[in-house]
């Protein structure tokens, strides 16, 4: 059976709108003087329905590309907002002492809380721009992104729903307020964010959520019950730094089964 050559373009030209209409966009922002960008994918439901959103920082030395492929929150949670942020040049803790790749603060007042002040700007935005679920706001890192999870729970902790750090630890000098819950992922062969590092950690946040016993939640997983529903939940594989592949699915699952009261 012959297909009409011009069926054929319009099919094509179709599917390539659909697809580019899935992928993240890049947007910008003037913070302090300073350009700053994130690759954010939104629903066309994001304008009249209330919607999640989900942050998602990358590791020392990413990129916010890169985040957007590995971790792909937006193909496992479409109907979620998700912002892929960009870090600039920082020093890091463990490598890059002279900060000649992108990265996050480690602390409050780190170069300015200019990072804290960037998720501010982006998300105000987002807030004018779509119909935001207030009850359902969400951020999830790795390694240097993960550390900076930590802190945005330590700094912006009253408007977040859960958090989902990887390959990270409470940075020291960071002081978490409040409960909340918490999926942590660790690699048990960690050699640059040591795996008895981030157990440390996981105890202290299984201190201040006044978890209970752990019980089953997933293959490797483990849930620790909060009485004020500040659930702990930890993902530990035998790998060394690297982010997982089922991590990103157990997130988004995680995500989903908590919001704000």
């Amino acid at each position: 059976m012959r297909v009409p050559l011009l069926f054929l373009v319009v099919a094509v030209s179709t599917l390539g709108a659909a697809r580019a209409a899935d992928m993240p966009s890049l947007r910008e922002w003037t913070v302090e003087g300073v350009r700053r960008t994130a690759l954010v994918y939104a629903p066309e439901r994001a304008h009249g329905a209330a919607t999640p959103i989900l942050f998602a920082f990358h590791g020392h030395g990413g990129t916010a590309e890169r985040a957007a492929r590995g971790f792909a929150y937006h193909s496992l949670w479409p109907e979620a907002i998700v912002v892929y942020m960009q870090g600039l040049n920082t020093p890091g803790r463990l490598t890059d002492p002279q900060g000649k790749r992108s990265g996050w603060q480690a602390g409050p007042g780190d170069q300015g809380d200019r990072d804290l002040k960037f998720f501010d700007a982006v998300l105000a935005t987002l807030t004018r721009e779509f119909r935001v679920d207030e009850r359902r706001l969400y951020a999830a890192g790795h390694s240097n992104g993960g550390g900076f999870t930590y802190l945005l729970w330590a700094a912006r902790g009253e408007q977040f729903a859960a958090f989902a750090p990887s390959g990270a630890v409470l940075a020291r000098g960071v002081a978490l307020p409040k409960p909340r819950p918490v999926l942590h992922i660790a690699g048990e062969n960690d050699p640059l964010v040591r795996f008895q590092w981030q157990e440390r950690t996981m105890a202290a946040v299984r201190r201040l959520n006044r978890c209970g016993a752990g019980d089953p939640w997933a293959e490797r997983c483990t849930r620790y019950p909060s009485p004020g529903g500040a659930d702990v939940v930890t993902f530990l594989y035998p790998g060394g730094h690297g982010f997982p592949p089922e991590a990103a699915r157990l997130a988004v699952r995680f995500f989903q089964e908590h919001r704000k009261p």
